[in-house]
């Protein structure tokens, strides 16, 4: 992808509708795009934005689902989290072992 003119948020929107209904992780997306490790950060970010802007452009039909972190340790689920992200400690057991969020473009028929 060296030496493209796309943004990374146009060359994950062009990725994710390449690959519908398949789960990433933040680090297979950072690969993906050819992101650093510390650039893979703002990828939270740029997923929010891609996903309001695929479902505005498909009149509600697509968007980006996150499937929520869970604690390796016990098996909570973080279901309420207002932005996607990896948590740091489980708010159960304690344990810093925990499955960072997964992410699929959903369309709807």
């Amino acid at each position: 992808m060296e030496g493209s003119s796309e943004t990374v948020r146009e060359r994950l929107a062009h990725f994710l509708l390449d690959h519908p209904g398949e789960e990433f992780s933040l680090e297979d997306l950072a690969a993906v795009l050819g992101l650093k490790r510390g650039e893979s950060k703002r990828l939270y970010e740029d997923l929010v934005h891609v996903s309001k802007t695929l479902w505005r452009r498909s009149g509600g039909k697509m968007y980006v689902a996150m499937l929520p972190p869970v604690c390796m340790s016990c098996g909570y689920v973080f279901k309420d989290l207002k932005k996607p992200r990896k948590p740091s400690r489980c708010p159960r057991c304690k344990s810093e072992w925990i499955s960072g969020p997964r992410f699929v473009l959903v369309v709807k028929k």
